[in-house]
Protein backbone atom coordinates (compact mmCIF):
# COMPACT_ATOMS: atom_id res chain seq x y z
CA UNK A 1 0.00 0.00 0.00
CA UNK A 2 3.29 2.30 0.79
CA UNK A 3 4.42 2.01 -2.60
CA UNK A 4 0.99 2.19 -4.27
CA UNK A 5 0.55 5.86 -2.20
CA UNK A 6 4.22 7.08 -3.25
CA UNK A 7 3.37 6.38 -7.02
CA UNK A 8 -0.01 8.26 -6.32
CA UNK A 9 1.94 11.15 -4.80
CA UNK A 10 4.21 10.88 -8.28
CA UNK A 11 1.13 10.94 -10.39
CA UNK A 12 0.07 13.83 -8.73
CA UNK A 13 2.97 15.81 -8.97
CA UNK A 14 3.63 14.91 -12.75
CA UNK A 15 0.36 15.78 -13.25
CA UNK A 16 0.32 19.29 -11.79
CA UNK A 17 3.63 20.10 -13.20
CA UNK A 18 2.27 19.52 -16.76
CA UNK A 19 -0.80 21.52 -16.42
CA UNK A 20 0.83 24.10 -14.43
CA UNK A 21 4.80 24.19 -15.03
CA UNK A 22 5.35 25.44 -11.82
CA UNK A 23 6.92 22.87 -9.19
CA UNK A 24 4.59 21.29 -6.95
CA UNK A 25 4.46 21.16 -3.50
CA UNK A 26 2.98 19.19 -0.79
CA UNK A 27 0.21 21.31 0.09
CA UNK A 28 -0.55 22.36 -3.50
CA UNK A 29 -1.12 18.38 -3.90
CA UNK A 30 -3.23 18.18 -0.72
CA UNK A 31 -6.09 20.98 -2.07
CA UNK A 32 -5.81 19.62 -5.61
CA UNK A 33 -5.83 15.94 -5.07
CA UNK A 34 -7.78 13.16 -3.02
CA UNK A 35 -4.98 11.50 -1.61
CA UNK A 36 -6.47 10.67 1.76
CA UNK A 37 -4.04 11.21 3.57
CA UNK A 38 -2.17 13.93 5.93
CA UNK A 39 0.30 16.95 4.75
CA UNK A 40 2.85 15.25 6.95
CA UNK A 41 2.73 11.91 5.20
CA UNK A 42 2.56 13.23 1.68
CA UNK A 43 5.73 15.24 2.87
CA UNK A 44 7.48 11.96 4.12
CA UNK A 45 6.34 10.07 0.76
CA UNK A 46 7.93 13.10 -1.21
CA UNK A 47 11.04 12.74 0.29
CA UNK A 48 11.47 8.90 -0.46
CA UNK A 49 10.59 10.04 -4.33
CA UNK A 50 13.40 12.35 -4.07
CA UNK A 51 15.76 9.91 -2.17
CA UNK A 52 14.37 7.27 -5.27
CA UNK A 53 15.70 9.94 -8.01
CA UNK A 54 12.05 10.27 -9.00
CA UNK A 55 11.46 13.80 -8.66
CA UNK A 56 13.66 16.92 -7.29
CA UNK A 57 13.57 20.45 -6.16
CA UNK A 58 14.61 22.97 -9.13
CA UNK A 59 17.17 25.35 -7.57
CA UNK A 60 15.96 26.74 -4.19
CA UNK A 61 12.18 25.83 -4.59
CA UNK A 62 10.14 23.94 -2.24
CA UNK A 63 8.33 22.53 -4.31
CA UNK A 64 9.42 19.49 -6.53
CA UNK A 65 9.57 18.70 -10.27
CA UNK A 66 9.62 14.95 -11.91
CA UNK A 67 12.98 13.78 -12.90
CA UNK A 68 13.34 11.78 -16.45
CA UNK A 69 12.79 9.16 -13.43
CA UNK A 70 10.00 10.13 -12.31
CA UNK A 71 8.07 10.19 -15.98
CA UNK A 72 9.28 7.32 -16.28
CA UNK A 73 8.19 5.57 -13.74
CA UNK A 74 4.78 7.52 -14.36
CA UNK A 75 4.26 6.23 -17.46
CA UNK A 76 5.14 2.97 -16.71
CA UNK A 77 2.70 2.57 -14.81
CA UNK A 78 -0.45 3.87 -17.02
CA UNK A 79 -3.23 1.86 -17.05
CA UNK A 80 -5.70 1.80 -20.30
CA UNK A 81 -5.08 5.04 -22.09
CA UNK A 82 -8.37 7.55 -22.10
CA UNK A 83 -9.79 7.34 -25.66
CA UNK A 84 -10.33 10.08 -28.22
CA UNK A 85 -13.71 11.49 -27.98
CA UNK A 86 -16.05 10.06 -30.85
CA UNK A 87 -15.74 13.78 -32.57
CA UNK A 88 -11.90 13.41 -32.55
CA UNK A 89 -12.14 10.16 -33.92
CA UNK A 90 -14.69 11.19 -37.02
CA UNK A 91 -12.26 14.19 -37.64
CA UNK A 92 -9.44 12.05 -38.09
CA UNK A 93 -11.15 9.79 -40.12
CA UNK A 94 -12.44 12.58 -42.59
CA UNK A 95 -9.20 14.43 -42.83
CA UNK A 96 -7.00 11.19 -43.54
CA UNK A 97 -9.71 9.77 -46.08
CA UNK A 98 -9.62 13.30 -48.23
CA UNK A 99 -5.74 12.15 -48.92
CA UNK A 100 -5.15 11.67 -52.90
CA UNK A 101 -1.58 10.11 -52.69
CA UNK A 102 0.67 8.92 -50.28
CA UNK A 103 2.23 12.36 -50.06
CA UNK A 104 -0.92 13.93 -49.44
CA UNK A 105 -1.40 11.19 -46.77
CA UNK A 106 1.63 11.91 -44.95
CA UNK A 107 1.76 15.91 -45.03
CA UNK A 108 -1.57 15.33 -43.63
CA UNK A 109 -1.06 12.84 -40.98
CA UNK A 110 1.69 15.17 -39.54
CA UNK A 111 -0.03 18.39 -39.85
CA UNK A 112 -2.96 16.08 -38.23
CA UNK A 113 -0.70 14.89 -35.27
CA UNK A 114 0.84 18.49 -34.55
CA UNK A 115 -2.71 19.76 -34.21
CA UNK A 116 -3.95 17.26 -32.05
CA UNK A 117 -0.91 16.82 -29.52
CA UNK A 118 0.69 20.17 -30.14
CA UNK A 119 3.99 18.81 -30.03
CA UNK A 120 6.51 18.37 -33.03
CA UNK A 121 4.97 15.42 -35.47
CA UNK A 122 7.35 13.40 -37.60
CA UNK A 123 6.53 10.54 -39.71
CA UNK A 124 8.46 8.38 -41.93
CA UNK A 125 8.05 7.58 -45.45
CA UNK A 126 7.26 3.93 -46.33
CA UNK A 127 10.43 1.79 -46.25
CA UNK A 128 10.84 0.09 -49.66
CA UNK A 129 12.77 -2.83 -47.92
CA UNK A 130 9.43 -3.66 -46.38
CA UNK A 131 7.39 -3.17 -49.38
CA UNK A 132 5.84 -5.35 -51.56
CA UNK A 133 5.03 -4.83 -55.00
CA UNK A 134 1.17 -4.27 -55.86
CA UNK A 135 1.10 -3.93 -59.63
CA UNK A 136 3.11 -2.77 -62.53
CA UNK A 137 1.50 -0.51 -65.12
CA UNK A 138 3.15 -0.20 -68.71
CA UNK A 139 1.27 2.57 -70.71
CA UNK A 140 2.43 4.05 -73.93
CA UNK A 141 3.11 8.19 -73.95
CA UNK A 142 3.92 8.18 -77.08
CA UNK A 143 5.53 6.73 -80.66
CA UNK A 144 9.12 6.34 -79.16
CA UNK A 145 8.44 6.26 -75.40
CA UNK A 146 6.11 4.55 -72.91
CA UNK A 147 6.06 4.88 -69.05
CA UNK A 148 6.76 2.48 -66.07
CA UNK A 149 4.70 2.84 -63.03
CA UNK A 150 5.00 0.37 -59.85
CA UNK A 151 2.71 1.04 -57.56
CA UNK A 152 2.94 -0.68 -53.61
CA UNK A 153 1.26 -2.25 -50.84
CA UNK A 154 2.36 0.64 -48.98
CA UNK A 155 0.53 3.24 -51.25
CA UNK A 156 3.83 4.29 -53.23
CA UNK A 157 3.72 4.98 -56.48
CA UNK A 158 6.99 5.12 -58.73
CA UNK A 159 7.20 6.21 -62.78
CA UNK A 160 9.94 6.18 -65.30
CA UNK A 161 10.04 6.92 -68.68
CA UNK A 162 11.61 4.45 -71.23
CA UNK A 163 12.79 5.30 -74.83
CA UNK A 164 11.54 2.96 -77.29
CA UNK A 165 13.23 1.61 -80.30
CA UNK A 166 9.96 -0.38 -81.26
CA UNK A 167 7.00 2.13 -82.39
CA UNK A 168 4.40 2.04 -79.99
CA UNK A 169 1.86 3.67 -82.32
CA UNK A 170 1.16 0.51 -84.51
CA UNK A 171 -1.72 -1.77 -84.21
CA UNK A 172 0.18 -4.47 -82.67
CA UNK A 173 2.00 -2.58 -79.66
CA UNK A 174 -1.03 -2.50 -77.30
CA UNK A 175 -0.89 -6.46 -77.15
CA UNK A 176 3.06 -6.15 -76.95
CA UNK A 177 2.79 -4.29 -73.74
CA UNK A 178 -0.19 -6.28 -72.45
CA UNK A 179 2.12 -9.21 -73.15
CA UNK A 180 4.89 -8.06 -71.13
CA UNK A 181 2.71 -6.73 -68.52
CA UNK A 182 0.93 -10.01 -67.60
CA UNK A 183 5.12 -11.43 -67.07
CA UNK A 184 5.76 -8.95 -65.13
CA UNK A 185 2.99 -9.05 -62.80
CA UNK A 186 3.13 -12.80 -62.72
CA UNK A 187 6.28 -12.76 -61.57
CA UNK A 188 6.81 -9.67 -59.09
CA UNK A 189 3.24 -9.15 -57.46
CA UNK A 190 3.44 -10.11 -54.24
CA UNK A 191 7.21 -10.15 -53.70
CA UNK A 192 9.76 -7.94 -51.83
CA UNK A 193 11.71 -5.45 -54.34
CA UNK A 194 14.99 -7.26 -53.76
CA UNK A 195 13.04 -10.41 -54.97
CA UNK A 196 10.82 -9.06 -57.24
CA UNK A 197 14.52 -7.66 -59.04
CA UNK A 198 16.03 -10.80 -58.94
CA UNK A 199 12.68 -12.72 -61.06
CA UNK A 200 12.12 -9.54 -63.18
CA UNK A 201 15.80 -10.31 -64.38
CA UNK A 202 14.65 -13.72 -66.23
CA UNK A 203 10.91 -12.39 -67.14
CA UNK A 204 12.41 -11.77 -71.05
CA UNK A 205 12.53 -15.74 -71.03
CA UNK A 206 9.02 -15.87 -70.93
CA UNK A 207 8.53 -13.92 -73.58
CA UNK A 208 8.35 -13.67 -77.59
CA UNK A 209 11.74 -12.81 -78.98
CA UNK A 210 10.23 -9.62 -80.66
CA UNK A 211 9.09 -8.53 -77.03
CA UNK A 212 12.00 -9.10 -75.23
CA UNK A 213 14.22 -5.60 -76.19
CA UNK A 214 11.62 -3.73 -74.93
CA UNK A 215 10.88 -5.40 -71.98
CA UNK A 216 14.53 -5.63 -71.29
CA UNK A 217 14.47 -1.83 -71.37
CA UNK A 218 11.18 -1.72 -69.17
CA UNK A 219 13.11 -4.03 -66.23
CA UNK A 220 16.48 -1.36 -66.37
CA UNK A 221 14.42 1.47 -65.16
CA UNK A 222 12.16 -0.75 -62.79
CA UNK A 223 15.87 -1.98 -61.12
CA UNK A 224 16.39 1.58 -60.69
CA UNK A 225 12.96 2.01 -58.98
CA UNK A 226 13.01 -1.03 -56.73
CA UNK A 227 16.52 -0.40 -55.52
CA UNK A 228 16.81 2.93 -55.20
CA UNK A 229 17.21 4.67 -51.10
CA UNK A 230 14.44 7.19 -51.18
CA UNK A 231 13.04 5.56 -47.92
CA UNK A 232 15.23 7.40 -46.07
CA UNK A 233 13.17 10.59 -45.55
CA UNK A 234 10.87 12.32 -42.72
CA UNK A 235 8.41 14.87 -42.59
CA UNK A 236 8.40 17.06 -39.73
CA UNK A 237 4.79 19.37 -38.52
CA UNK A 238 4.45 21.64 -35.53
CA UNK A 239 8.27 22.55 -35.08
CA UNK A 240 7.03 26.11 -34.04
CA UNK A 241 4.84 24.39 -31.13
CA UNK A 242 8.75 24.18 -29.73
CA UNK A 243 8.39 28.51 -28.74
CA UNK A 244 5.71 27.31 -26.30
CA UNK A 245 7.74 25.55 -23.81
CA UNK A 246 10.22 28.08 -23.45
CA UNK A 247 10.61 27.95 -19.69
CA UNK A 248 11.37 23.42 -20.59
CA UNK A 249 14.25 24.26 -23.21
CA UNK A 250 16.68 27.24 -21.87
CA UNK A 251 18.88 26.32 -24.64
CA UNK A 252 16.38 25.03 -27.71
CA UNK A 253 19.12 25.46 -30.37
CA UNK A 254 20.51 21.71 -29.96
CA UNK A 255 16.79 20.28 -30.20
CA UNK A 256 16.56 22.05 -33.47
CA UNK A 257 20.04 20.72 -34.93
CA UNK A 258 18.36 17.84 -33.87
CA UNK A 259 15.45 17.60 -36.03
CA UNK A 260 17.47 18.79 -38.63
CA UNK A 261 19.15 15.83 -38.62
CA UNK A 262 16.67 13.33 -40.49
CA UNK A 263 19.27 10.54 -39.77
CA UNK A 264 18.77 11.15 -35.97
CA UNK A 265 14.78 10.93 -36.57
CA UNK A 266 15.36 7.94 -38.91
CA UNK A 267 16.94 6.50 -35.76
CA UNK A 268 14.36 6.77 -33.76
CA UNK A 269 12.10 4.54 -36.03
CA UNK A 270 14.59 2.05 -35.89
CA UNK A 271 13.97 -0.23 -32.71
CA UNK A 272 10.20 -0.14 -33.40
CA UNK A 273 10.82 -3.10 -36.57
CA UNK A 274 10.53 -6.65 -35.15
CA UNK A 275 14.35 -6.47 -34.66
CA UNK A 276 15.82 -9.32 -31.99
CA UNK A 277 18.51 -6.59 -31.13
CA UNK A 278 15.96 -3.47 -30.23
CA UNK A 279 16.83 -1.84 -27.89
CA UNK A 280 15.13 -3.79 -24.61
CA UNK A 281 14.22 -0.29 -22.75
CA UNK A 282 11.99 0.45 -25.87
CA UNK A 283 11.24 -3.28 -26.27
CA UNK A 284 9.76 -2.89 -23.00
CA UNK A 285 7.49 0.30 -23.99
CA UNK A 286 6.44 -1.78 -27.11
CA UNK A 287 5.21 -4.37 -25.06
CA UNK A 288 4.00 -2.61 -22.25
CA UNK A 289 2.04 -0.12 -24.58
CA UNK A 290 0.46 -2.37 -27.17
CA UNK A 291 3.14 -0.94 -29.60
CA UNK A 292 3.83 2.46 -28.86
CA UNK A 293 8.10 3.10 -27.53
CA UNK A 294 8.42 6.16 -25.08
CA UNK A 295 11.58 7.32 -24.69
CA UNK A 296 12.32 9.87 -21.85
CA UNK A 297 14.84 12.63 -22.01
CA UNK A 298 18.28 11.55 -21.17
CA UNK A 299 17.12 7.94 -22.77
CA UNK A 300 16.79 9.58 -26.07
CA UNK A 301 20.63 8.26 -28.03
CA UNK A 302 20.89 11.58 -29.26
CA UNK A 303 22.53 14.51 -27.01
CA UNK A 304 20.05 17.49 -28.53
CA UNK A 305 17.02 15.23 -27.51
CA UNK A 306 18.48 15.21 -23.51
CA UNK A 307 14.99 17.79 -22.71
CA UNK A 308 12.77 15.91 -25.13
CA UNK A 309 10.36 12.70 -25.16
CA UNK A 310 9.51 11.17 -28.31
CA UNK A 311 6.19 9.07 -28.63
CA UNK A 312 6.14 6.73 -31.45
CA UNK A 313 4.84 3.71 -33.16
CA UNK A 314 4.78 1.95 -36.63
CA UNK A 315 2.43 1.97 -39.13
CA UNK A 316 1.55 -0.70 -42.11
CA UNK A 317 -0.61 -3.15 -44.19
CA UNK A 318 -2.10 -5.91 -42.01
CA UNK A 319 0.49 -6.94 -39.17
CA UNK A 320 3.65 -5.39 -41.32
CA UNK A 321 5.24 -2.40 -39.95
CA UNK A 322 6.75 -0.05 -42.81
CA UNK A 323 7.64 3.11 -41.27
CA UNK A 324 7.04 4.73 -37.99
CA UNK A 325 5.51 8.01 -37.11
CA UNK A 326 5.55 10.02 -33.28
CA UNK A 327 5.92 13.39 -31.93
CA UNK A 328 8.43 14.76 -30.26
CA UNK A 329 8.02 17.51 -26.94
CA UNK A 330 9.21 18.38 -23.66
CA UNK A 331 9.42 15.77 -20.79
CA UNK A 332 6.46 17.77 -19.50
CA UNK A 333 3.98 16.88 -21.65
CA UNK A 334 0.61 15.16 -21.48
CA UNK A 335 1.62 11.47 -21.87
CA UNK A 336 -1.44 9.71 -21.93
CA UNK A 337 -3.37 11.99 -24.17
CA UNK A 338 -0.74 12.39 -26.76
CA UNK A 339 -0.08 8.45 -26.70
CA UNK A 340 -3.87 7.76 -27.18
CA UNK A 341 -3.45 10.38 -30.41
CA UNK A 342 -0.08 9.10 -31.70
CA UNK A 343 -1.64 5.04 -31.56
CA UNK A 344 -5.27 6.49 -33.00
CA UNK A 345 -4.03 8.37 -35.88
CA UNK A 346 -1.29 5.65 -36.81
CA UNK A 347 -3.81 3.43 -36.84
CA UNK A 348 -5.99 5.40 -39.38
CA UNK A 349 -3.03 5.30 -41.62
CA UNK A 350 -2.65 1.51 -41.74
CA UNK A 351 -6.20 1.28 -42.49
CA UNK A 352 -6.32 3.62 -45.23
CA UNK A 353 -2.84 1.72 -46.86
CA UNK A 354 -4.91 -2.09 -46.42
CA UNK A 355 -7.87 -0.04 -48.73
Amino acid sequence: MTTQRRLAVLRAIVQDYVDTSEPVGSKSLIERHALGVSAATVRNDMAILEEEGLITAPHTSAGRVPTDAGYRAFVDQLGTLRPLSPAQRTAIQRFLEGAVDLDDVVDRTVRLLASLTRQVAVMQYPSLSRSSVRHIELLPIGPARAMVVLILDTGRVEQRIVESEVDLGTPGADEMLRRIRTVFNAQAVGQTLVQAAARLASAPDALEPGDRPLARAFIQVLDDALVEEREERVVLAGTANLARFDTDFPMIGPVLEALEEHMVLLNLFGALAADPSVDPLVAASLARHGGLAVTIGHENPHAGLAATSVISTGYGAGDDVVAGLGVLGPTRMDYAGTMASVRAVARYVSRLLES
